[in-house]
């Protein structure tokens, strides 16, 4: 990175800056995503939600956004799931998703959530201190194959809380879709 990269939360009032991440780092897929941000951010059911916007000399470079989840049977626990990661292809493989993924994680701390989720590249999560969740007995709204098993993973901010509980997280409802759980 040239400059220190800034980074900072956003809301609805940042959506144009939002929406240049999402379009240039997905391409392909930009319509989607940028729909499903668009949608997040205005769903109550993913609140409380966290958005944080990466910033090199004042032009965005990374967005993060973590939405709310539940557990069936464990309405007492408070998780996240990290959804999407996006960083802008000029500033990717120079640390700006680690730095926005260690942000999140850092204030989802400070706010007392205790488990995190993420269904994306194993071998980059993993870096970041995601393990598999399938072997703590966490499962994602709608089946994953088995040959991705590994690519749905967790990240525990309270000690001891990934052993405290298991079961099928429930998503946001506009995530509630099976095309979103494909890896």
């Amino acid at each position: 990175m040239k400059k220190e990269v800034m980074i900072r939360r956003v809301t609805e009032e940042g959506l144009e800056d939002i929406l240049k991440v999402e379009k240039a780092a997905f391409k392909e897929e930009a319509e989607v995503i940028v729909k499903l941000v668009k949608d997040l951010l205005e769903d109550t059911s993913a609140q409380p939600i966290l958005s944080l916007l990466a910033l090199d000399e004042d032009k965005p470079a990374g967005h993060i956004l973590f939405t709310s989840v539940h557990l069936e049977c464990h309405d007492d626990v408070d998780a996240m799931l990290l959804a999407p990661l996006a960083v802008a292809p000029e500033m990717q493989k120079q640390g700006v998703g680690g730095l926005l993924i260690l942000e999140g994680l850092r204030i989802l701390k400070e706010r007392g959530v205790e488990l995190v989720f993420v269904l994306g590249y194993p071998d980059y999560y993993t870096r970041h201190g995601f393990a598999p969740a399938f072997p703590h007995g966490y499962t994602a709204p709608y089946p994953i194959p088995e040959e991705n098993h590994d690519a749905w993973m967790i990240q525990e901010l309270s000690p001891g809380a990934v052993k405290r509980y298991e079961g099928k997280i429930i998503c946001a409802e506009k995530l509630d879709k099976p095309k979103y759980w494909r890896e």
